[in-house]
């Protein structure tokens, strides 16, 4: 291609890799991994899950307030990049007076962000979602989080261009597998996060599959109290 060199070409790859395939399946992985963790939390997202039809996981991901909620929580636990860095074109200073200098290699720390007492309170490490549901909501129904409080989609003029795509991807895929099926894992005890260029599951999350029963008045219930 005229104007493009193999440094760029490569930058792209390694983006389309990263960005359109290994931080989705990640945080949808240990999304999986807390719902079986929790399954009133799993019992909620189901109960939210069967109100909409297949078809209207794409289009509509955005009413399905819950699911949100457990993918942001899930995120802010074990976000698919654990740290991430910049580098400065220019000198400058940081809001808290720090300088930095043209050349200078600034780097953040989502997964310590997100596991800070400071920031999220004293059940940091504790999966629940309900944490973005209460407050003023934001356009999509959540709670209004800064971007910089919860930078897994970066911030600021960097923001990830692919944050609507993943959105409606993850909601797709784990709306259809929710609905249909019970995930539980094969091994007991805590998986362990294993920070890379995408953090992942240390030797991979192995389940057992079942055919979720089908659902009657319970949904019918769950619809009455929330309409």
């Amino acid at each position: 291609m005229e104007g493009v060199n193999e440094e760029l070409i490569r930058d792209m790859m390694i983006s389309f890799i990263m960005a359109g395939r290994d931080t989705t399946s990640a945080a949808m992985t240990w999304l999986f991994y807390s719902l079986a963790k929790d399954i009133h939390v799993e019992e909620k997202l189901v109960n939210e899950i069967s109100l909409f039809d297949d078809y209207d996981y794409g289009c509509d991901y955005n009413k399905m307030k819950y699911l949100q909620a457990c993918l942001c929580e899930t995120m802010r636990l074990y976000p698919p990049v654990s740290w991430d860095s910049k580098h400065a074109l220019n000198d400058d200073l940081l809001p808290d007076g720090t300088p930095v200098n043209a050349g200078d290699r600034v780097t953040y720390f989502p997964y310590g962000m997100g596991r800070m007492e400071s920031i999220w309170g004293p059940d940091r490490l504790e999966f629940k979602p309900d944490r973005w549901l209460d407050n003023k909501p934001d356009e999509s129904g959540l709670k209004e989080v800064s971007v910089y409080k919860y930078p897994v989609f970066q911030a600021g003029p960097r923001v990830c261009l692919g944050k609507g795509m993943a959105n409606v991807q993850m909601s797709y895929v784990v709306g259809s597998i929710v609905k249909r099926f019970e995930i539980r894992p094969v091994r007991s005890g805590e998986a362990v996060y294993l920070p890379s260029l995408t953090a992942r599951m240390d030797g991979g999350f192995k389940v057992v599959v079942r055919k979720r029963p089908q659902r009657g008045c319970d949904t019918c219930l769950y619809k009455k109290i929330n309409n």
